[in-house]
């Protein structure tokens, strides 16, 4: 049974290049919708069958899918202890050149040294890492016979060694061809997560993104084997995040949160987590963007990431990732911040087939009173979006967007979206060409 079902999805996702893909810029510039009486753009009924079919048949395979949650530990200090336990005495961390300066790793670093456990440093990771970001981490993985991962920082930093972790057990297949889904299929070495922000969820999550540095075009790869065996949840990591860093991490927990509970593929467990995420980061986030040092804040946004992460993991995210996606490998905008400022937007242009789900959400944790309509709850639920980003500071638009770069762009997310991500309403790209008219700063 789980091998048939496997089968099936691996089927259906090589069919969507062939049927609902673009391999070349001047193929993708060809429409996938119809004109009908009113004017309107709609995606061909054909393309929409095999989206929602696909998407059916992933949430049917969700229960025995070999979804799993990370071992936490308390602290980076734990790490060694446990290497030592599974006889790992080589370890490459893999992180950026900010935190290596300041001195976060350094009790990681003292532990493995008392443990006699060798480590190596990768510090190059950039914002949205890139190709050559992981053969480099590779490299020196195997230059220095490492037998073990630790991603430490932000999303960046995780993404960049889970690919890494990628590229060592599949050494004949560049990271460009594991793009998609259930393209790894091998064990990975040990892989430790730990995030010193509270927003990627990247320490439980079977994703990774990365950037092909040569086409600026940022692709996700998701496997399960790419899911940490370890994450650490400290929130004193957390301490020195800035403002503003705080704010839009934890603005991008929000929108997995969201985006999982809107879509068509809620199960019972993410339902629960999102709720969950939602309501710890609407108690929380303003209060770790004001009150750095208020680890009880920021404990609990650690937690909130932690379970939106798992929430859209299973039921993956929507419209408004894959156009941050694009921003991100284009421009090089921070994903968090492009999510922030993308997400009351996304979610006005889905309309009305999020009204129900949404306006659920906004009952349940509090938002609207249950009196109101749906419409009337989503509504208010999307004001509280763009009021807490008021708040922390977050604007209203993104710079350096080029009118002439959104047909491509919108290219990128509509080919990552569909027919992988079971998005409320169905978009091509044309619709999504909305999004970055939305938020593009005037010039």
């Amino acid at each position: 049974m789980f091998a048939l079902v496997f089968t099936s999805i691996w089927r259906m996702y090589s069919m969507s290049y062939e049927y609902c893909g673009c391999e070349s810029f001047e193929e993708a510039k060809q429409p996938s919708f119809t004109h009908d009486k009113k004017g309107k753009r709609d995606m061909n009924i054909v393309k929409k069958a095999y989206c929602r079919t696909f998407q059916t048949v992933f949430k049917w395979a969700i229960p025995v899918l070999p979804y799993r949650s990370p071992k936490r530990l308390k602290k980076a200090e734990d790490i060694a202890p446990y290497l030592k336990k599974k006889n790992i005495n080589n370890v490459l961390i893999v992180t950026d050149n900010f935190i290596h300066k300041s001195g976060m790793l350094k009790p990681l670093k003292e532990a493995l040294e008392k443990y006699a456990i060798e480590y190596s440093v990768f510090d190059e990771t950039v914002a949205n890492p890139t190709v050559a970001n992981v053969e480099k981490a590779r490299s020196m993985y195997l230059g220095n016979s490492c037998k073990a991962l630790i991603g430490f920082g932000g999303g960046s930093s995780i993404d960049c060694a889970k690919a890494v972790g990628a590229r060592v057990v599949k050494p004949n297949q560049p990271i460009r061809k594991m793009k998609g889904i259930l393209k790894i299929w091998k064990k990975l070495p040990l892989l430790i997560a730990v995030p010193t922000t509270a927003g990627t969820g990247s320490e439980v999550t079977l994703a990774s993104v990365i950037t092909d540095g040569e086409t600026r075009h940022k692709f996700p790869i998701n496997d399960f084997f790419l899911i940490p065996k370890v994450a650490v949840l400290d929130p004193e990591l957390t301490r020195s995040l800035p403002k503003n860093l705080t704010a839009t991490t934890g603005m991008d927990a929000l929108t997995h949160a969201v985006e999982a509970y809107i879509g068509r593929s809620v199960t019972r467990d993410t339902h629960e987590d999102s709720i969950k995420a939602v309501n710890l980061i609407f108690a929380n986030l303003e209060k770790a963007y004001e009150d750095g040092d208020d680890m009880k804040a920021r404990a609990n946004m650690l937690r909130a990431a932690f379970l939106a992460g798992r929430a859209f993991t299973k039921s993956y995210v929507g419209y408004c990732h894959a156009v941050a996606h694009s921003l991100g490998g284009k421009y090089n905008t921070p994903h968090g911040l492009a999510n922030a400022v993308l997400l009351p937007y996304t979610l006005e242009l889905y309309g009305e087939s999020v009204y129900e789900k949404l306006g659920d959400l906004a009952k349940v944790t509090g938002v609207a009173d249950k009196s109101l309509s749906d419409e009337e709850a989503s509504k208010l639920f999307i004001h509280k979006i763009r009021t807490m980003n008021k708040n922390m500071g977050i604007p209203e638009k993104l710079s350096g967007i080029e009118e002439e770069d959104i047909v491509q762009l919108s290219t990128y997310a509509e080919k990552e979206a569909n027919p992988l991500y079971p998005v409320p309403k169905l978009m091509t790209r044309k619709e999504l060409e909305k999004l970055y008219y939305d938020v593009m700063e005037e010039s």
